[in-house]
């Protein structure tokens, strides 16, 4: 379920603002999205510049276009740790953000929640009062129906996500199948949260709830900057 919306030129303001966070010696996490990849492209200027950067990509997507910028990689079992992990957002609300759209999340949370700042890179299409985007559950092939009538009880309303450019459903990097859980708005995502991750079955959620530090949202003539 990739969301849409926001123009270029807000992405980039936006990627290109969190960048500036980026430091010599530095190891940097590499998120998911289309405005992730602007962040990307920054940071293969910085190394092209000569700045020691090693990035840690979340998904196969992130790690091609690392490799075509040139930027070093590292898998995260080499690494004490991140400095700063920059990924997007299909919905932000305060210091909680839905994520999913590209079915990376599960490699997400763990990079964006080992990195010392998790910074989050958004259009202004991406905010929200109150989190109400679908929310993404991977989960195991063989769990999928069990996981859904679980979710169904949680008062959400799950489907299964189809692939776009082929007959059958979206399968993760990690070889599982992805739930888009329609919880409307969503009063309180840390219990929510909880919830979801308790469900036997479920792989990941795309609920990342309390993890953000700073929020980057571009826009036409500049960038927001929200520190939680």
């Amino acid at each position: 379920m990739k969301t849409t919306g926001g123009t270029d030129d807000q992405k980039r303001r936006a990627a290109e603002a969190a960048v500036e966070a980026v430091e010599d010696g530095m190891v940097v996490g590499l998120g998911t999205g289309s405005t992730t990849a602007f962040a990307i492209r920054a940071i293969g200027d910085l190394v092209a510049d000569g700045v020691d950067v090693r990035g840690v990509p979340t998904s196969f997507a992130s790690r091609e276009l690392a490799r075509e910028c040139d930027i070093p990689l590292v898998d995260l079992d080499d690494v004490d740790g991140i400095d700063v992990a920059i990924d997007g957002a299909d919905q932000v609300a305060g210091d909680a953000l839905v994520k999913g759209g590209g079915a990376a999340h599960a490699r997400e949370k763990v990079v964006d929640a080992f990195a010392d700042q998790f910074l989050v890179v958004a259009d202004p299409s991406k905010t929200a009062d109150v989190l109400s985007h679908p929310v993404p559950v991977e989960v195991l092939p063989s769990a999928r129906t069990t996981v859904a009538a679980a979710v169904s009880d949680l008062g959400g309303d799950p489907t299964l996500r189809r692939a776009e450019r082929k007959d059958g459903p979206v399968v993760t990097d990690n070889g599982n199948l992805v739930l888009d859980c329609d919880f409307g708005e969503m009063a309180d995502p840390e219990a929510l949260a909880a919830s979801l991750s308790a469900l036997p079955g479920a792989v990941e959620h795309g609920i990342f709830a309390g993890l953000a530090d700073v929020v980057y949202v571009g826009t036409d003539d500049g960038v927001d900057v929200t520190e939680l």
